[in-house]
């Protein structure tokens, strides 16, 4: 009789400690899948976030481009005043010369005095950025 005692507590030892070794590895697994929901949710989280910045930075980049487009239309339009400044200079330097051939000094000390106020004029837009 006592060896099916014996067998019995055998078996429930065994039985409890199979039960004991189950748990433990239960546990541990459970917290190895809640690390590794934490490290996936984190993972997702930095995905995100480079996402956010990557549209900013695009975005950036974009209006970048656009304000620099701009700025480089406004640079030709005036590039093509300044030129257009310049030719009406040109002549009127070549009609002071032509007056100075013909040999009216009264007329040409006007025109030399209008050309200076000219250039101090554009000097100023230049210096204002005034059109």
């Amino acid at each position: 009789m006592s060896i099916y005692i014996y067998t019995a507590l055998a078996f429930l030892g065994g039985f409890v400690l199979a039960i004991a070794t189950f748990s433990f590895s239960m546990k541990k697994l459970k917290k190895e899948h809640k690390s590794m929901e934490g490290l996936l949710e984190s993972e997702k989280l930095k995905k995100e976030n480079a996402q956010k910045e990557n549209q900013f930075l695009i975005q950036s980049g974009d209006t970048n481009l656009l304000n620099t487009k701009a700025k480089l239309q406004k640079v030709e339009s005036l590039i093509k005043i300044m030129d257009n400044d310049i030719l009406l200079l040109q002549k009127s330097n070549e009609e002071t010369e032509a007056l100075l051939a013909k040999g009216e000094p009264t007329v040409n000390d006007l025109k030399l005095k209008l050309i200076e106020a000219n250039n101090t004029i554009a000097r100023y837009k230049a210096q204002f950025g005034a059109k």
